[in-house]
């Protein structure tokens, strides 16, 4: 298995254990607006990366390539819809926002987990 199918393992796998750790954590010690955000941002950002991995290995993968205008403006669609979600959540004071950003940085935080993790592999690789 190559480096970007072991990172793109990873980030997939880490986002899910990050969302539901955060989530039950906030749950138990946080507001609920809070907790919501959380949940909201985190599915938001989630959902969204899994849905722009399928576009990308769809676009990039033979013998069917998309062309750049559809997978931006598959890209658009999603953003256009994610701001809108966001705009109701926030409009309506369903979240709090602090916690709709804290949610919206998971996959932040797996792909930061993913390089560090590949970094410290890389360096004691080298070391031995």
């Amino acid at each position: 298995m190559n480096i970007q199918e072991r990172l793109l393992k990873f980030v997939i796998k880490w986002n899910w254990i990050l969302f539901f750790t955060i989530s039950i954590f906030c749950f138990i010690y946080a507001t609920p607006d809070f907790t919501k955000g959380i949940v909201f941002g985190g599915l938001i950002v989630t959902i969204n990366f899994h849905l722009l991995y399928k576009t990308l290995k769809s676009a990039f993968s033979p013998p069917f390539r998309a062309s750049p205008n559809v997978v931006l403006v598959k890209y658009y669609i999603r953003f256009i819809i994610s701001g809108f979600i966001f705009f109701v959540l926030i409009s309506g004071h369903y979240v709090d926002p602090l916690g709709l950003v804290v949610g919206l940085s998971i996959v932040v935080a797996s792909i930061t987990l993913a390089t560090i993790v590949e970094l410290k592999k890389l360096f004691f690789k080298e070391a031995v």
